[in-house]
């Protein structure tokens, strides 16, 4: 049975790819093809060549996959593989909305940097400033410091609750006040202070929360119509909506959302009031929309929701060298930059980047709890278009530990306040799961030192004078200690 579902689903991707091919160039074709059948891992050991599409889907047991690919200032094209929904076999399209999950977090920026710039809000006044119907409780762990709205933006609030879950449908949704406080039926924390404002960017979806809040208080509109208004509808996304849940989209337009071991989401998605921090749904061609706007914004040549000053400062890292205003910078090789987004919803995985010269991007979002396939199909676009730095495969070697060893390194790892990395050991292979995220095998390159294929990171185990194994540091974008608390 299993051999007659896959040979029906070649079959009927194949129908796309056809349909696909006759809206673009011969040449365009060629290179769909060449992204088509050249993925490749982030991390390479030993022999690991070129892949299909089609045969890592079945591999990650992935049953959607959507990317559009930016080339010049323009969509060069945007495609859908496999199902939305494998049940009723309705196929990916262009058209097809994913929950953008995190990436919600950089359109929200647009949002409230459009109050910003039509000074509604002051980016740097203490954010009690702008909220009304709930007041954020200082304590002595922000240092008599105030938050600002640029804090938010840029996660370096100090603030706790890393992510949210969601909600089942049919489950009492809680109002954001709740969520904030962390009061029933909220299923996070309550938001409150790490430490003092200003130090350094800790990501924070319930700083995004609050940024929700204020957009709210000041416009005294509902915030998914605010964002429709002022911020999707200019930028010519008019499919995607931060409804929750989406009622005014077809049902056949939704991709279900499904686990790493292909089942369906109970429910098929989750709804998530957190809007501004995970509740946009949208699609590669959208998004691309918001990324070519971005693009010219910066460059002075379009303002449909934001000047180039704007712009500008929005694409500024804050405190450190990559956190800006709802985007990360990435400074690659040769000095190119990209801005960039991921997410990670219960059943979604997601990614962006946009040159910041040169008009170029690709975005892929999958309906799946297993993101690989990402990080694969952002290499072979790279590849096939020269985007220089996009391209992150490296070869490593991998090495044996012993057993004895390995278990030494299993227990539980405090990266931030509720926010847990998990090291488990299944035969000789150890595995890492952070809050959220899910469960992702480690490779060894020494005794004490792992790295992960899906991305560019690297685990190492730090033990005391005692031989005691006493925190993990993780090597992603910075150096990151947790302490091993279990």
């Amino acid at each position: 049975m299993k051999t007659r579902i896959l040979l029906f689903t070649g079959i009927l991707i194949l129908f796309i790819k056809i349909n696909a091919f006759a809206q673009y160039s011969s040449e365009v074709n060629e290179k769909i093809q060449r992204v088509e059948q050249n993925l490749l891992p982030n991390i390479q050991t030993g022999n690991d060549g070129p892949m299909t599409m089609l045969d890592r889907m079945t591999f990650y047991k992935v049953h959607g996959v959507s990317v559009a690919v930016i080339h010049n200032y323009k969509i060069e094209w945007a495609k859908g593989y496999g199902y939305a929904n494998d049940i009723l076999k309705v196929p990916v399209t262009p058209q097809t909305l994913f929950q953008a999950a995190s990436i919600s977090k950089s359109l929200n920026s647009v949002g409230v940097l459009k109050l910003v710039q039509d000074k509604k809000i002051d980016l740097y006044a203490d954010i009690n400033t702008y909220l009304t119907s709930w007041k954020f409780p200082y304590d002595s762990l922000s240092k008599n410091k105030k938050i600002t709205v640029a804090n938010l933006l840029s996660h370096t609030g100090g603030l706790t609750v890393h992510g949210f879950g969601g909600y089942e449908k049919g489950e009492q949704l809680p109002t954001i006040p709740q969520i904030l406080d962390g009061k029933k039926p909220t299923n996070s924390a309550a938001v409150r202070s790490m430490y003092a404002p200003g130090i350094k960017s800790e990501y924070s979806g319930g700083g995004i929360t609050i940024s929700q809040l204020i957009v709210v208080n000041v416009t005294h509109q509902a915030y998914d119509k605010f964002m429709y208004d002022n911020v999707l509808k200019p930028l010519g996304m008019n499919s995607s909506t931060y409804t929750q849940p989406p009622l005014n989209k077809k049902p056949g337009l939704l991709a279900t959302a499904y686990r790493d071991n292909g089942t369906a989401v109970k429910g098929n998605y989750h709804i998530y009031p957190e809007q501004a921090a995970a509740g946009l749904w949208t699609n590669p061609t959208d998004l691309s929309k918001y990324i070519i706007e971005t693009q010219l914004a910066l460059q002075g040549k379009s303002n449909k929701v934001l000047d180039q000053k704007t712009t500008r400062l929005r694409l500024t890292p804050y405190i450190d060298k990559s956190a800006a205003l709802g985007v990360f910078i990435d400074s690659l090789q040769d000095g190119v930059k990209y801005f960039e987004h991921g997410g990670a919803n219960e059943g979604f995985r997601c990614q962006y980047f946009g040159s910041l010269e040169g008009g170029n991007g690709v975005v892929v979002m999958v309906n799946s709890d297993d993101g690989r396939i990402i990080n694969e199909i952002v290499n072979s676009v790279a590849k096939v278009y020269d985007f220089k730095g996009l391209n992150r495969s490296k070869s490593r070697k991998e090495v044996m530990v012993a057993d004895t060893l390995l278990q030494k390194y299993t227990g539980k790892y405090e990266l931030a306040p509720s926010f847990i990395l998990t090291i488990t050991r299944e035969g000789n292979s150890l595995y890492g799961q952070a809050t959220g995220q899910g469960k992702v095998q480690l490779f060894a390159e020494s005794n004490s030192k792992f790295f992960l294929k899906v991305v560019d990171a690297e685990i190492e185990f730090i033990k005391d004078d005692k031989g005691q194994i006493t925190k993990a540091t993780l090597y992603q974008n910075g150096i990151h200690d947790a302490k091993k608390i279990e």
